[in-house]
């Protein structure tokens, strides 16, 4: 009994949490006059609010540049993230517990109070309107650090000691032994690190605006506010369907890894 009642919580908990992400897919297959009703089912269901979204703005070039962005940023994150998550976990040098500090103070600063100084500079180095001034603010993650950090820190250093005295270096150490111990930490950065490229509108819309370089996110707020959307509550649920889905299909696919790092991270170092 005490089984059947945590999956019925389970089951109720899941119903409630995914209901309103299900009611948006089948508002955006639905007529207009049929969306303000609470079921999940139609006799009228249809691809046109899709077919007119695709027609009304350049959804497919503006996922090649979410994509490009998106991976661009995963990729130098993990990467770079890595790198000085292992110098701070494994190498002894002066300064490494005043660094890591600074590390976590920067992580309670909100991300508004840099947004103005990040602007001037991009403007300085002529990179507005580029790709560069999507990717370069986001390479790097004091998150992603913390993580790798915490995570390095429950490797063996005997491990290490080993590798060292048979003349690896330090980044052959990192990449060759650290890494395939890592899988979980690396997926988990790389999976909240995607999410949050891609859902990034505040940035794009202060320095990208050509439309050709537009994002998912900020081509569908501009979409959105912007009236090209004609005020038809389909289109916006067609819209912000296109939008979530490769997020939900990425967190959906690593989830498992992702929910062991943060379980192992929190207890180990």
């Amino acid at each position: 009994m005490k089984s059947l009642l945590k999956y019925l919580l389970l089951l109720i908990g899941s119903v409630v949490f995914a209901y309103p992400f299900l009611w948006m897919i089948a508002g955006s297959l639905r007529p207009e006059l049929e969306i303000g009703r609470l079921d999940l089912w139609s006799s009228n269901f249809s691809t046109h609010s899709y077919e007119q979204v695709i027609t009304k703005i350049p959804i497919g070039r503006a996922f090649l540049n979410s994509l490009i962005v998106s991976l661009s940023a995963t990729s130098s994150v993990v990467l770079f993230g890595s790198m000085v998550g292992y110098a701070l976990a494994k190498l002894r040098f002066v300064g490494n517990s005043a660094l890591y500090l600074l590390i976590l103070f920067t992580m309670v600063i909100p991300f508004q109070i840099v947004l103005i100084p990040q602007y001037i500079l991009m403007v300085k180095l002529g990179w507005i309107d580029t790709y560069l001034s999507l990717i370069a603010p986001t390479m790097m993650t004091a998150f992603s650090i913390v993580l790798f950090r915490q995570f390095f820190k429950s490797v063996p250093q005997d491990l290490i000691d080993a590798a060292r005295i048979d003349g690896c270096s330090e980044l052959r150490i990192l990449f060759n032994v650290i890494w395939p111990l890592s899988r979980p930490v690396i997926i988990t950065v790389a999976v909240l690190t995607f999410m949050t490229s891609w859902n990034e509108v505040l940035w794009p819309l202060m320095v990208v605006r050509e439309r050709s370089l537009m994002t998912m996110p900020q081509l569908v707020t501009i979409f959105t506010v912007g009236g090209e959307a004609e005020s038809q509550l389909g289109y916006l649920l067609a819209a912000a369907t296109l939008l979530s889905l490769p997020v939900i299909l990425a967190y959906a696919f690593f989830q498992r890894f992702f929910i062991q790092s943060m379980a192992t991270t929190g207890l180990k170092g």
